[in-house]
């Protein structure tokens, strides 16, 4: 079977800067709209997790049946990665009872054996090589897992470090820089701060999310959930009309 570059191109866009706006919006729509459905609707975190995993599953298998890169679809399955993420990571921290901490360190272990097999299967984790489909699920289960471990991570900052959600933030903010600054002026490897990048967008998102729906005793700006979470879809729909994305550049 041909499984040149050109036979199978890749579904997945170009990392610039309106993939990282959208990126933090959609994790935060992430967390606002797996609230809305567990919390807001009362249908718990099971059942949540229920839901979003079997949208999830519909959108990876949309996704690696395409045969060229869409957008609308590929940030689809972002929001179905980052929702499943919210309703998983608060199930696991609250209704299993492991905690902040537990659930962060477990999905920490989930992510790097990811990440590790993912190597040692295709012998790299770079967005340019995710051109067929094992390569594909093996992109999606590491984000999946990676979305997940953002939300216990945001949730454990803001919580049980008592730094609050806008002190959550503005760590996240801040550690991004960082990420930002190793990118421009140092030769670390670009698939090592994408994927640093990545991982931390998550948490970044998790506690903005919270910030605009959790109580004002809570610390949160106390919005409704369902209007938080339209608007952000509306913001994301509107970043992917205006400004189009093409897809990335593959490994040569």
């Amino acid at each position: 079977m041909d499984t040149s570059p050109e036979k199978n191109p890749s579904k997945v866009p170009e990392i610039a800067l309106v993939f990282w706006i959208i990126k933090i919006a959609a994790t935060t729509l992430g967390e606002t709209g797996g609230d809305a459905v567990s919390m807001s609707m009362n249908l718990g975190y099971l059942v949540g997790t229920a839901i979003f995993a079997a949208l999830f599953a519909i959108a990876v298998a949309a996704q690696i049946s395409a045969k060229q890169f869409h957008p609308l679809l590929y940030w689809a399955t972002i929001i179905a990665t980052t929702t499943l993420g919210t309703t998983l990571a608060d199930f696991a921290d609250r209704s299993l009872g492991i905690g902040y901490a537990g659930g962060t360190t477990l999905l920490l272990t989930l992510l790097g054996a990811s990440l590790l097999a993912w190597y040692l299967t295709l012998g790299s984790v770079s967005v340019h090589t995710v051109n067929s489909p094992k390569a594909e699920i093996f992109y999606w289960v590491t984000i999946m897992f990676s979305q997940t471990l953002g939300t216990a991570l945001g949730d454990w900052t803001a919580d049980t470090a008592g730094l609050g959600y806008g002190g959550g933030a503005l760590v996240f903010c801040a550690l991004l820089a960082v990420v930002a600054a190793a990118y421009y002026w140092t030769a670390i490897s670009r698939t090592t701060l994408f994927w640093a990048a990545f991982i931390l967008t998550r948490p970044l998102g998790a506690v903005i999310g919270d910030l605009l729906d959790k109580p004002h005793s809570a610390g949160g700006l106390e919005l409704s959930r369902y209007t938080a979470s339209a608007a952000l879809l509306s913001f994301v729909v509107a970043c992917i009309v205006v400004f189009p994305q093409r897809a990335a550049r593959q490994a040569h």
